[in-house]
């Protein structure tokens, strides 16, 4: 199972501070979206073991993990993908390598 978060913000394109209420019609208004992906938590046990053994939507410290050799940021979190799509759904490409992979706990 892969979640997919949706992000939406809004910013003011005014030199003049928007107004307190928002008003879908201005057009100093822009709407940015983000889709983000979230690992799948079924692999925890492969997160930073560096066995090759974690499946594509498993998490990932870095490329080592994951069967697929490819462990795209998200991009905070690594998410173990496919070539093809380490740059869909807010992913940042192949070779994440989390700056915390030592503090990762195996399970």
């Amino acid at each position: 199972m892969v979640r997919l978060s949706l992000l939406t913000t809004f910013t003011c394109l005014s030199p003049w501070p928007c107004v307190a209420f928002l008003n879908p019609a201005d057009p100093r208004l822009v709407f940015l979206s983000t889709l983000a992906v979230t690992p799948n938590v079924a692999g925890a046990k492969n997160v930073g073991a560096a066995s090759g053994a974690q499946f594509i939507t498993g998490g990932c410290v870095s490329n080592a993990d994951c069967s697929s050799g490819c462990c795209a940021g998200n991009p905070t979190v690594g998410v173990c993908s496919a070539e093809a799509a380490a740059l869909q759904a807010g992913k940042t490409g192949c070779g994440f390598v989390d700056a915390n992979k030592a503090a990762t706990s195996k399970c």
